[in-house]
């Protein structure tokens, strides 16, 4: 039976710029019709303006950085507790018992529904941003780590034990490393979320960050900088989700290995 060709790795890389790249050239030729400047849709040439000129005075580096900082805080604290409570349920049926309901019942409502309560709570500071993306990031690690332990291969555990491995070693060797795949998926979809909740965050009563910026800029109309914004935020995201696929590689070496030789 003839094996089907597999297309070369950088034809796929290719082939996933090409709607990108699309894009762009309708934008600049939708430009090159348009003789007012008052669009509703700015020019990539006015955009690049906007760009630089926030580049030259330093309020773009300075908001990028702050934006970073407070999205990577909230999917630490979210993560992290996640993480720690899908081991302990995955692992522990009588905790599971105790928390497994309340957590699903918390899930089902909306996180950004939560927003008032918060703010009454908390105020409008940074602590209000960071509990609202810690909570918007906090549910996708937390269901993949619990069903990753949960639903690992039970026949995989009892051939380990066979061969006496056992305690800390099977979790260390065996259950972990078994659950690493659907924990990572878990990641992806907080980092996903991460930048979704930022911007609706950012827009509370902050004086800082690519959401305020945007914010600043809808008041004056300044739509090359809002769409600068968006622009940022596309490329903050793409850029998470290159260096999460990239821990994914360095984690799983044994699963992609297996892809290649099937």
């Amino acid at each position: 039976m003839e094996k089907t060709r597999k297309l070369p790795v950088w034809s796929n890389k290719l082939a996933a710029w090409i709607i990108p790249v699309v894009v762009v050239i309708l934008w600049a030729i939708w430009g090159t019709t348009q003789s007012s400047s008052n669009s509703l849709l700015p020019t990539i040439e006015q955009v690049w303006k906007g760009f630089l000129r926030l580049l030259k005075d330093g309020t773009l580096w300075e908001n990028i950085k702050i934006s970073t900082f407070r999205a990577f805080k909230g999917l630490f604290w979210g993560g992290a507790i996640g993480f720690t409570l899908g081991v302990i349920n995955g692992i522990s049926r009588k905790i599971d018992h105790l928390l497994n309901n309340p957590i699903q019942m918390v899930r089902n409502v909306p996180y950004l529904a939560m927003m008032p309560l918060i703010l009454v709570w908390f105020g409008i500071g940074e602590t209000t941003k960071t509990i609202l993306i810690a909570i918007g990031t906090f549910f996708p690690i937390y269901l993949n780590t619990y069903s990753g332990i949960r639903y690992i291969d039970s026949g995989l555990i009892e051939m380990s034990k066979v061969y006496g491995i056992k305690n800390k070693d099977l979790y260390l060797h065996v259950i972990f490393p078994g659950a690493l795949p659907s924990i990572m998926i878990g990641l992806k979809q907080s980092l996903g979320r991460m930048w979704v909740i930022l911007i609706v965050a950012e827009q509370v009563a902050a004086k800082s960050g690519i959401g305020y910026m945007v914010t600043n800029a809808r008041e004056f109309m300044l739509m090359d900088i809002i769409v600068l914004g968006l622009i940022l935020y596309a490329i903050l995201g793409s850029l998470s989700d290159i260096v999460t696929t990239f821990l994914e590689r360095k984690l799983l070496k044994w699963r992609y290995s297996t892809e290649r030789r099937s």
